[in-house]
């Protein structure tokens, strides 16, 4: 028999679902320890611990449970996600004119025509189809030649599910690709090597380096442009482009997915939100609550001190865990239910405090607008096969959903 802490930390859990039993019972002792750090699962004492970057920082050991190789932790240390104020502030400056709600409702109408021809062409793996979706978004806003942009789903591939025989080796078609494309994807390693380590990726670091140098010489409005007239250095716009390949489509690809089976889950529901369009807003928030993509992120605590009564020394790792946030019995009525009316919609999936998400009105609106075409259908979708799930206790990740 294994304990619950063993089981949220074990990968395998996860194929067959996010164990929130174990999350629920582990949540009423608080503050845990959990193999070599503590789990902090309560939404309040989360909230605490992301708003409290000079107690609980995102610099000191990085945001991953594991702890990077030693000969890589200053460089990833560079990257915004794993930055604290006033770095992380400066860096997050330079993206914010890609994310305001003006440049997301100049996106609209191509996010709402990108959905509608996803939908109206579903291939029966609604997981595979929707995947595409993020990923020209992202091309859009990045400045990613469309025809490349399966390049992102094979870096956020290998780096969610290097623990995932399935996607550690991904690698899509390059018919059609750029020049610059076909020449970074000679460096792609084949051996499976850790992408989250400085040589794991040289195709992707190769590609940044091509795209920034066609930028230069072609700018145009996409962030790559803007982040070429920024004082940038060569770390930081590495692990800037990183960051934008993956985190900007993975969650996402994954939260579409999630929606869904929370729908087909609960077909009431599905019935309920066909019949009264307008609850859609409320049912996205919901879908991001009851799912909840990315299920933790780890600080580091930097000074003594305590949370919720429990003692926590200088160089302690704290996770976070996101999915027992979002169904604690303190802020949600209800928790384990599916509700596309729910108002309690203070769910912590985009993070929270100086790291809240860059990307989630836009994560928002994509959601809606694939939702809206699937709404559109003239009969619900319906499961036809079993689910795969993403080996990883990181990202709740959907491989495969089978539907007609």
């Amino acid at each position: 028999m294994r304990t619950d802490a063993e089981l949220i930390l074990d990968p395998d859990t996860y194929t067959s679902g996010v164990p929130h039993d174990a999350l629920t019972r582990l949540r009423e002792k608080n503050v845990v320890r959990v193999a070599d750090f503590w789990a902090v699962l309560r939404h309040e004492d989360v909230r605490t611990v992301l708003r409290s970057p000079s107690v609980f920082s995102s610099h000191r050991g990085a945001t991953q449970i594991r702890d990077p190789r030693p000969s890589d932790l200053a460089y990833v240390q560079r990257m915004m996600l794993n930055q604290d104020p006033p770095g992380h502030t400066r860096l997050r400056r330079m993206l914010t004119q890609a994310f305001t709600p003006r440049a997301v409702a100049l996106l609209e109408s191509r996010i709402r025509d990108n959905a509608r021809a996803i939908v109206s062409a579903l291939t029966g793996d609604f997981a595979a189809d929707v995947a595409d979706l993020p990923l020209l978004t992202l091309a859009d806003i990045f400045g990613v030649p469309r025809q490349d942009r399966a390049l992102l789903y094979d870096w956020s591939n290998r780096v969610i599910g290097h623990e995932d025989p399935e996607y550690a080796l991904s690698s899509s078609s390059t018919a059609g690709m750029t020049d610059m494309a076909l020449q970074a994807l000679e460096l792609r390693p084949d051996d499976g090597r850790d992408p989250r380590a400085r040589d794991g990726m040289p195709d992707l670091y190769a590609y940044a380096h091509a795209l920034g140098d066609h930028k230069r010489s072609h700018p145009a409005d996409d962030v790559v442009s803007n982040l070429m007239r920024e004082d940038l250095s060569l770390e930081e716009f590495e692990n800037l482009f990183w960051l934008f390949s993956v985190a900007g489509n993975e969650t996402l690809r994954n939260g579409i997915p999630g929606g869904l089976i929370a729908l087909l889950s609960h077909p009431d529901e599905y019935e309920r939100l066909r019949a009264d369009r307008s609850l859609l807003p409320l049912a996205v928030e919901e879908m991001l609550r009851w799912w909840t993509p990315v299920m933790h992120f780890r600080r580091t605590c930097v000074r003594d001190t305590s949370l919720s009564g429990t003692e926590i020394r200088a160089g302690d790792k704290v996770v976070v865990w996101f999915s027992s946030a979002n169904r604690d019995e303190r802020v949600f009525t209800d928790p384990h239910r599916f509700d596309v009316g729910r108002r309690e919609a203070d769910h912590l999936s985009f993070g929270h405090g100086p790291h809240f998400c860059l990307g989630a009105q836009l994560a928002r609106t994509q959601l809606r607008a694939i939702f809206d075409a699937v709404l559109d259908l003239p009969r619900p979708l319906e499961l036809d096969g079993e689910v795969s799930r993403l080996r990883s206790n990181f990202q709740n990740g959907v491989k495969h959903l089978p539907v007609r």
